[in-house]
This record gives C-alpha cells, sequence and structure tokens, in this order.
C-alpha cells in the first residue's frame, strides 16, 4: 500500500497506442479545442462589447461561455500536450486541480442551464412581468448561486477523492482525472465521503433537469398557441436543440458517475467523459448563439468597424416580443 501523500504522479489512458493514431489524436483534439475556444470567445467579448447584448439572456450566456471556455481547457490541453510527447503523465497537484477544475465548472454549467431555462420561460409565458421578474439584481444571484453550487461540488469531491490512500497502480483508465477512474485505484473499499458527494450532485442534477423540463413544457404550451405554424416551427426547431444538449450532457455524465467502473479500461468508457467534457463547450455556441441575428448583427458590426469589411444588409431579430401574434422568436 502506498500513502497518497508520497505519490508523486499518475499515468493518464490514452485513446491508442500506435502513433500514428496519437498524431490523428492530436490534430483531432487540438481542432476542437481551437474552435470551442474560438467560439466561446467570441461570445464572451460580443456580449461584452455590444449594447445590445446586455440583456439578461445574454448575461447567461456569457457566463455559459466562460464556463465552457475553463471546462474545455481543464481536459485537452493535457490530452493534447502527452499525445505530442508521447507521455502519459501527470502529476499528483496537476490531477487535484483538474477533476476539483471539472467537477466545479459541470456543476456550474448545469445551474446556469437552468437559469437559461427559467429566463425563457419567463420571458415566454409572462412576457408583462419580465423586466419585474429577471432585474440585474435576480440575474446575479441566480448566476452566484450556480457557481457556489459547482464549487461546493468541487470541494466534496476533490477532497472525498484525495483522502484515499491510493495502492501502488497509478494508471488512471481516462483521459483526464476523474472520480470514478481514481476510486479504482483507492485501496479503500469504503465510500462514504464519496457516496455522499455523488447523492447530492445527482439530486442537484436531477432537480435541474425538472426545472428545464417543466420550463419547456409551459414554453411549449404557449408557443402552441401561436396561430402562425411557421412560427410554431421555428419555434420549435430552436428548443429541442437545447433539450438535447442538456439531456446529453446530464445523462452522458450520470453514466460515467453512475456506472460501475470495470477492472480493464474501456474505449466505451473514454467517448463518455468526452460527450460531457468536450462536446458541450463545442457545441453550446453554435446551438445558443451562433444562430442568433443579434450575434450575427453584432459580429458583423465588430469586423466591419476593425477589419473593414462592407456591411450587409440584415435585419436584426429580437428574442422577447410581448405578445403572441406570432412573432414569437427564441434564439
Amino acid at each position: 500500500m502506498m500513502n497518497q501523500t508520497l505519490l508523486m504522479e499518475f499515468s493518464l489512458m490514452g485513446f491508442t497506442e500506435s502513433q500514428m493514431l496519437l498524431r490523428l489524436h492530436t490534430v483531432v483534439f487540438s481542432l476542437i479545442y481551437l474552435v470551442a475556444m474560438m467560439e466561446n470567445l467570441i461570445i464572451i467579448l460580443l456580449t461584452v462589447l455590444d449594447q445590445r447584448l446586455h440583456s439578461p439572456m445574454y448575461f447567461f450566456l456569457r457566463h455559459l461561455s466562460l464556463v465552457d471556455l475553463c471546462l474545455i481547457s481543464a481536459t485537452l490541453p493535457k490530452s493534447i500536450l502527452n499525445s505530442i510527447t508521447f507521455s502519459d503523465f501527470i502529476s499528483f497537484l496537476g490531477c487535484v486541480l483538474q477533476l476539483f477544475c471539472v467537477v466545479l465548472l459541470s456543476g456550474s454549467e448545469i445551474g446556469i442551464l437552468t437559469a437559461m431555462s427559467y429566463d425563457r420561460y419567463i420571458a415566454i409565458c409572462h412576457p408583462l412581468h419580465y423586466e419585474g421578474v429577471m432585474s440585474k439584481g435576480v440575474c446575479v444571484q441566480l448566476m452566484t448561486i450556480s457557481w457556489l453550487n459547482g464549487e461546493v461540488l468541487g470541494i466534496l469531491c476533490s477532497s472525498g477523492t484525495f483522502s484515499f490512500n491510493f495502492c501502488e497502480s497509478t494508471k488512471i483508465h481516462q483521459f483526464f482525472c476523474d472520480v470514478p477512474a481514481l476510486l479504482k485505484l483507492s485501496c479503500s473499499k469504503e465510500y462514504a465521503t464519496i457516496n455522499v458527494c455523488v447523492a447530492i450532485g445527482v439530486c442537484y442534477a436531477f432537480s435541474c433537469l425538472v426545472c428545464i423540463v417543466i420550463s419547456y413544457v409551459y414554453i411549449f404550451t404557449t408557443v402552441l398557441k401561436i396561430p402562425t405554424r411557421q412560427k410554431q416551427s421555428r419555434a420549435f426547431s430552436t428548443c429541442l436543440p437545447h433539450l438535447i444538449v442538456v439531456s446529453t450532457f446530464l445523462l452522458t455524465g450520470a453514466i460515467a458517475y453512475l456506472k460501475p467502473v470495470s477492472d480493464e479500461p474501456s474505449l466505451l468508457d473514454l467517448f463518455v467523459s468526452v460527450f460531457y467534457s468536450v462536446v458541450p463547450p463545442t457545441l453550446n455556441p453554435v446551438i445558443y448563439c451562433l444562430r442568433s441575428k443579434d450575434i450575427k448583427s453584432a459580429l458583423g458590426k465588430i469586423l466591419n468597424l476593425y477589419i473593414c469589411i462592407p456591411p450587409k444588409l440584415s435585419t436584426s431579430m429580437t428574442f422577447y416580443h410581448l405578445s403572441y401574434d406570432g412573432n414569437l422568436i427564441l434564439i
């Protein structure tokens, strides 16, 4: 038995042993990381610089992009570096920090997605009360709660995981430090602290999912009252991808944390972890922001200002509308 204080490093599981496939992995992950970085940075900059994007909806989107940017930066760069150097090592402190960041950011993202669904519910189902309900103070409180919940989960899971003694094996069956994979290396068979952490996390995620589903049920009910079928299909085509992203994020996270960790490394475990740590930060900007004509208009304005691109004629579409006359548009 080796005490965890003497353990200086872990080794992460790679996707393949072939050097050619490792190079391919490096290229693919590097492209994904660059695209995700660019998308989320664009959203953050636009929502800060453009005064028209200082509404509650874009306030939440800005924080979602910040979380996604940090989440993908917590996992992919180390995996890319290891592939380039044909190494698989991560320091003990680096592993602690990576685990803490992944849990904190994942928990915060769930809270932000819930706040966004509530914002849409108020805007669509109670538009006349929107400004009073979604005030600046309420938005800041919702965001603070989301970040604090993620921080509490991160502290509980990281401190609970690294309070155990680790056996001689240091091979983590994952491409980043995660709770289930690290528990497999523990000499202890009693995981009371981690079980409490996972139970809190499951209850938190499930309650957020229930709130999101209820919000969208009311949203769909309101959208069905719109007389124009074309406007209905446009609203549904926007809402459904949101639900798919949320469901995929929560489902893959639940599978990763609740299913028993196998004794042998599995590519399925790696792909599941990719779906909740890599896919959402890459797709969220496309689904939530880059389809918005307000975002496109702001981006065109910035490009025209700094790069001197000739402006294109376009009509900016507003997310919120205070009537049910068929002009309701969801971003």
